[in-house]
């Protein structure tokens, strides 16, 4: 399970930190009387109108065919209540196509990308994207850090600033969106913010509505896939409690070559088993169930190298150190005062292996940093989406963990839906759903993003994106990376 989160910041860090200084590396085009694809607006360049926009300030700008790539600074407040207590950057990228096209509006709920790259969503509409690294995800912290400061108010409210400022340039409909973490920021976003969007495409969100009722999970991983590949991932997963010794001796060895320290989960032996422990979340979150014939089908008599193999493929054995936990603390300050986090069981693993359990947000969050937890946030967000959604689109995968917690709609929502793709995991999207609801929810993007073709509009069932696939520009495998923790 949080395998899913050091996939997605192992990756945002990574390409969050190539290339974030320095001149623009794209010939600017020259000023041209008419909007298009070159960026320019009767005679200011788009750089010139972002740049005019107070607090926003250029790192530098990559080519990319057909568009241009921006990746900025905005000064945003570090509390929205109280403006004039401090400042600080926040990281946003501008994929911009044309100013006449719809906008859409990113966010993973960590670090941002600094590669192009386009969202379902922004293909869908052919459209400009808009970008945004979540507070206190380096490099967008605070200094000093107030960590009362990262709730999903003063979030939303980082959104609406950058809205209000680039709205002005971008005058057509805007969607918000994002997987995960960003589907759920997305969804804190309209509840917070509803006159903002046109429309909100939120992917895979989990909702951890009561934090202390997590049954839902279990019987979950009681029924998902086959019988056979359950037994296989759970095998597993006793095998390497069984065998904790010598695993924990290579897992020291490990740590030693690697210079890696557990300070802040408390020891190795809590690290070794919260890695296990994630092991079969895991699987069922990003992989399929065809990849069972890759797990070991006899754990018993499987060698510790296989059990090791296994275990750190899926779960990785470098997250649960300090090195590893750190990029993601502002996602576990969250889960500990916020968002929820699940609490599972594990009927075929007795009470003698299974020390701790599975380990609470507080257990990854450097002890110097309060935790106190409000137990009203998702409770207020789960009770508006059921009486107010507007224009919403939740897609999950049907063999996801994180979709055993969805949100749901009552009788008070309108044009919304939430949609199940069969067979997928924490990468569903739209394209993975059943041919009608695909051809419904492509539709109603086009319509709410106001570009809908007429054919569309007569016949829903017609619906495809307007932009063709760039292999690079939308390159899925990323967004899934993106998606990780949730």
């Amino acid at each position: 399970m949080r395998k899913a989160l050091r996939w997605l910041l192992a990756f945002t860090v990574l390409i969050g930190t190539l290339s974030t200084a320095g001149a623009a590396t794209a010939a600017e085009p020259e000023a041209e009387g008419t909007t298009g694809t070159t960026g320019t607006t009767a005679t200011t360049d788009i750089k010139e109108r972002l740049l005019s926009i107070p607090g926003m300030s250029l790192i530098e700008e990559k080519p990319y065919t057909g568009y241009r790539f921006f990746v900025l600074d905005y000064t945003q407040p570090v509390d929205h209540r109280h403006p004039s207590k401090g400042t600080f950057q926040q990281r946003i990228t501008l994929l911009h196509k044309d100013v006449s096209r719809p906008t859409v509006f990113f966010t993973s709920g960590y670090n941002v990308s600094t590669t192009p790259r386009r969202s379902e969503p922004t293909q869908i509409v052919d459209g400009n994207q808009v970008s945004m690294e979540y507070r206190f995800f380096t490099p967008s912290r605070p200094d000093p850090a107030d960590w009362t400061k990262l709730d999903i108010w003063q979030a939303a409210s980082d959104q609406h600033r950058i809205f209000k400022a680039l709205k002005a340039i971008y005058t057509e409909k805007w969607l918000s969106t994002g997987g995960s973490k960003g589907g759920m920021t997305a969804t804190y976003y309209e509840r917070f913010y509803p006159r903002d969007m046109d429309g909100v495409v939120a992917y895979v969100a989990p909702n951890d509505v009561v934090n202390k009722e997590d049954s839902a999970y279990d019987r979950f991983f009681a029924t998902v896939g086959t019988k056979e590949c359950r037994d296989r991932l759970n095998g597993v997963q006793r095998e390497a409690l069984v065998r904790r010794e010598p695993m924990e001796k290579r897992y020291a060895a490990y740590a030693a070559e690697n210079g890696y320290t557990f300070d802040t989960v408390g020891s190795l032996d809590k690290a070794y088993e919260a890695t296990v422990l994630d092991y079969v979340w895991g699987f069922w979150q990003y992989s399929l169930l065809s990849d069972c014939g890759s797990i070991p089908a006899d754990a018993k008599n499987a060698t510790d190298q296989e059990i090791w193999d296994s275990i750190d493929t899926i779960a990785g054995f470098s997250f649960y150190t300090d090195q590893g936990l750190s990029p993601y603390t502002p996602y576990y300050y969250q889960a500990g005062t916020q968002l929820g986090a699940p609490t599972i069981h594990f009927p075929h693993i007795e009470k003698k292996y299974n020390r701790y359990g599975y380990q609470p947000p507080r257990n990854f969050v450097p002890r110097s940093i309060p935790m106190k937890f409000q137990p009203f946030a998702m409770l207020d967000v789960d009770s508006w989406v059921r009486h107010n959604a507007r224009q919403m689109l939740f897609v999950y995968g049907e063999n996801d963990p994180w979709g055993a917690e969805p949100f749901r709609l009552g009788k008070g929502a309108k044009d919304s839906y939430v949609f199940t793709a069969p067979g997928l995991n924490h990468g569903a999207n739209v394209a993975g759903l059943v041919p009608d609801q695909k051809a419904l929810a492509t539709a109603r993007i086009l319509d709410w993003a106001g570009v809908a073709p007429s054919a569309v509009q007569a016949d829903p069932s017609a619906a495809k994106p307007l932009a063709k696939f760039d292999a690079k520009l939308d390159k899925r495998d990323v967004e899934r990376e993106m998606t990780l923790r949730p």
